[in-house]
């Protein structure tokens, strides 16, 4: 597991050390800083092989995360002192091992080159980043469509869902009869142990009743992707592409499927799994996010949604998930930078303070009806 990750003069940051734990959920306004904590992490997974090669470093464009060149990811207010050259680095600490890279700047270069001595290798990256259980699920999800990547690599042998989740589909054509073998992941009402049965359960959360099918397109190199509606006979509905139902759906497909096959010791970094459903879906996507923590994997969640923070509170009181395996972190910008607050959840769900701008507008707009 991840317990601390360590920006410097990337991004939002000047300088941060942000602590981790089994999971990690990450709230604040825009623009301050959620977003980046993920993208660092993907960053150096993105970077494995060329952290290794000679003259390799932090490659800022990839499969994972697309950032630019050097001088969009230079912290804004960087400041050189004694004339240095400015520097980028990263650090992780993983299991009581420290892990760093420093890499120089270069403004219009993609590659930002490591400091490191050629004759002292970079190190290795920890288990949880160079893994197999590794998945990045960003904010730019699939969205509905005719059909999806068939990609027996990525999907199949590497157990990648993509970044968008644009495997999730031939993942689940694939494995859709491997048993999801932790306990805590079986949703009460799956028909059984299956991954697509379980898949189904979890989303019938935000859509009653619905059915999955995912199919291969013979002659082709893609998946699709269909729903029915309604129990099995003449009560059931027709079956619909993806084009003809709402977003919701497919757009939280990958992160079912991700949190489903959870592997302990393995890293899920999530954006907003509450986009385009409605709170019941919302807070039931939290609970999954709590059940694949609390099946072994290390789980950080970025959300503006308060519905996905009840989830969470309501996963520790109904003792799904232990309150001190969760840290709560709130970004938000100041004159003195990025302030990263950590309001605590007790046994009980309840949360030690609420500060100022941290999912408190529900109470400010009742407060200005009420007035």
């Amino acid at each position: 597991m991840i317990d601390r990750l360590t920006i410097t003069n990337f991004k939002a940051f000047a300088n941060a050390q942000i602590p981790l734990s089994p999971y990690t959920l990450l709230s604040g306004l825009n623009s301050s800083g959620k977003s980046t904590v993920l993208q660092t992490l993907a960053l150096l997974r993105q970077s494995h092989d060329a952290l290794h090669e000679e003259d390799g470093g932090f490659l800022l464009n990839g499969d994972l995360v697309e950032l630019g060149v050097g001088q969009d990811v230079l912290h804004e207010d960087y400041v050189a002192s004694d004339g240095a050259e400015p520097r980028i680095q990263l650090a992780l600490r993983c299991e009581g091992i420290d892990y760093s890279w420093s890499a120089r700047y270069e403004r219009e270069a993609d590659l930002l080159r490591l400091d490191e001595p050629r004759d002292r290798p970079a190190p290795v990256l920890p288990p949880a980043l160079s893994g197999a259980g590794f998945q990045y699920l960003r904010a730019d999800r699939i969205a509905p469509a005719v059909s999806y990547p068939r990609s027996h690599e990525i999907a199949v042998r590497r157990g990648f869902l993509g970044s968008r989740g644009e495997h999730a589909v031939n993942f689940l054509r694939h494995f859709q009869d491997e048993p999801v073998l932790h306990e805590r992941l079986h949703h009460p009402q799956g028909k059984s142990r299956r991954l697509l049965d379980q898949a189904e359960a979890w989303m019938q959360e935000i859509c009653p009743g619905v059915n999955l099918q995912a199919d291969a397109i013979e002659g082709t190199d893609s998946v699709r992707l269909s729903f029915r509606f309604g129990t099995a006979g003449l009560s059931a509905s027709n079956r619909y592409r993806p084009t003809n139902v709402g977003f919701g759906l497919t757009y939280v497909l990958p992160v079912v499927v991700a949190c489903l096959t959870a592997k302990p010791g393995g890293l899920l970094l999530i954006e907003n799994p509450e986009a385009h459903l409605h709170p019941r879906g919302q807070t039931g996507m939290a609970m999954l996010t709590c059940a694949a923590a609390a099946a072994g994997a290390q789980v950080v969640v970025e959300t503006h949604s308060d519905h996905v923070l009840n989830g969470v509170r309501l996963a520790i009181k109904e003792r799904h998930f232990p309150a001190e395996h969760v840290l709560l972190h709130y970004f938000r910008r100041s004159t003195r930078g990025i302030e990263i607050l950590n309001p605590t959840v007790g046994s009980d769900g309840m949360l030690s303070d609420w500060p100022e701008g941290f999912f408190d507008e529900w109470e400010r707009s009742l407060d200005r009806l009420l007035d």
